[in-house]
């Protein structure tokens, strides 16, 4: 019972941390103010939804090192939905 708990418990914390490191969407007039670096520009892959969308960018913002992007672009074809964004440390 102990190990099943603390398997849990485990999972639960390593998912907080997830999000904890997750780069932030920002709108492109915040990024102004905040005296932030551009470090790149990333793109979706095909993806099915606004929300998977949003995720991947996210996960590829902060394989690059940023802390925030902002969408520079979105468009949606059939069922296919890509999107661009700036990524800033």
């Amino acid at each position: 019972m102990k190990l099943v708990t603390g398997i849990v418990t485990s999972l639960v914390i390593g998912s907080l941390s997830f999000g904890v490191l997750a780069a932030e969407e920002l709108q492109k007039d915040k990024v102004d103010g905040m005296n932030l670096t551009k470090i790149g520009t990333i793109t979706t892959d095909d993806t099915t939804a606004p929300m998977d969308a949003r995720k991947e960018l996210s996960k590829k913002a902060d394989e690059m090192g940023g802390k925030y992007y902002v969408v520079t672009s979105a468009d949606k074809k059939e069922q296919d939905v890509r999107a661009t964004a700036d990524v800033y440390k």
